[in-house]
């Protein structure tokens, strides 16, 4: 084993190679091996070339015996270039990854963040939104899926109302006289059964919207007549029984459920009201939207019919009753605070009356 200095060694290995100094390739491995010196952390130390006994070429890296291949030389000058810079890539690779991950996941943190931001900047917003697409997708559901009947039902204000069997409708003898009161009354009976109407388009703004309130007076009047049947009750029973129509306002009445009742059965004469059937109190419905609703969609028989067609569903009458008091006592029936009701009898009313009177007099020295 012959050892060697840097020196010698680089120059041995120029030689083994077989190439001639001022050449491409000796250029070339002075290079590398000045660079491999300098860089490498065993420069001080001897290095170590070991000249192989055989001369078959296994085991031998450089040897005598292979300088005449010029190809061979170039093909392991560029294996070593090869296998140089992939170590020097690896090293790179290893120094800068710690530093890229972190750069990477601190930009992705401050993208979510940013995200996150920007999706909470305005709340309200995007519930205002996201509740405007679900009113949007419904009202269009409706409108596509859904009959007119179902939607009329429906709209705010018109909870009173069921939904009328369109085979009723259909029959022309639950319909007699209806075409009297009710304007442009095919097209609205029309519009009511989702009838596609021929001419339509022939109406100005004004007559739709004639034809679109003569379809809800024409099923309002034909309302009227359905919920006074079998199967109108029973719909009816469905709301009354979840108090669809409200309760009595009266204390003693304990939160009674009340029924729609109208004043007159034409049109365009009285709002709808509600009949308590506890107190048979007449009241105005709890909601201003309801309280327009004309009262002949509803008539004047219906809340009656109702509890004499089912009298287990007539509740007991109040025990209870209030009495005025002052400083708790009880208020007098012969004084002026009962002077207009009803329950008093007029000479009674008269005698009382009198006796004011003549207190009235004494009191300022009058005869």
């Amino acid at each position: 084993m012959a050892k060697l200095s840097l020196s010698e060694e680089a120059e041995h290995k120029l030689i083994l190679l077989g190439g001639a100094s001022g050449t491409s390739e000796t250029t070339a491995i002075e290079n590398a091996v000045n660079g491999r010196i300098n860089n490498m952390a065993v420069a001080d130390a001897a290095l170590e070339v070991q000249y192989p006994d055989n001369t078959d070429g296994i085991g031998v890296i450089y040897s005598p015996n292979n300088r005449g291949g010029g190809s061979g030389r170039s093909q392991m000058i560029v294996d070593a270039a090869n296998v140089e810079a992939s170590k020097a890539l690896q090293t790179l690779q290893a120094s800068a990854a710690p530093s890229t991950s972190g750069k990477k996941t601190d930009s992705r943190r401050d993208a979510q963040q940013q995200q996150g931001t920007k999706g909470i900047e305005n709340p309200e917003e995007l519930v205002e939104e996201e509740e405007e697409e679900e009113e949007s997708s419904e009202d269009s559901a409706s409108d596509e899926d859904g009959s007119w009947i179902s939607w009329f039902c429906s709209l705010r204000g018109n909870e009173f109302f069921c939904e009328v069997d369109e085979d009723y409708i259909q029959d022309d003898f639950n319909l007699t006289g209806l075409n009297v009161l009710v304007p442009y009354y095919d097209y609205a009976l029309d519009m009511v059964l989702d009838v596609e109407m021929p001419m339509e388009d022939s109406l100005t703004e004004e007559q739709q919207e004639i034809v679109e309130s003569a379809a809800e007076m024409l099923y309002g009047l034909i309302h009227a007549r359905y919920i006074v049947t079998n199967r109108g009750m029973h719909a009816m029973y469905e709301k009354y029984r979840t108090a669809a129509f409200g309760r009595c306002p009266h204390v003693f009445c304990q939160g009674q459920p009340v029924l729609p009742v109208g004043l007159s059965d034409l049109p365009r004469n009285y709002t709808v009201n509600v009949f308590c059937p506890r107190c048979h109190g007449l009241f105005f419905p709890k909601s201003t939207r309801q309280a327009n609703i004309d009262g002949a969609y509803f008539g004047t028989t219906f809340p009656h019919l109702y509890l004499m067609t089912h009298p287990d569903m007539i509740p007991s009458k109040p025990t209870q009753s209030y009495s005025p008091r002052v400083y708790g006592f009880k208020v007098n029936s012969s004084s002026l605070y009962y002077k207009n009701r009803e329950e008093i009898p007029p000479q009674q009313q008269a005698d009382s009356n009198q006796r004011q009177n003549r207190r009235s007099r004494h009191r300022y020295g009058r005869k």
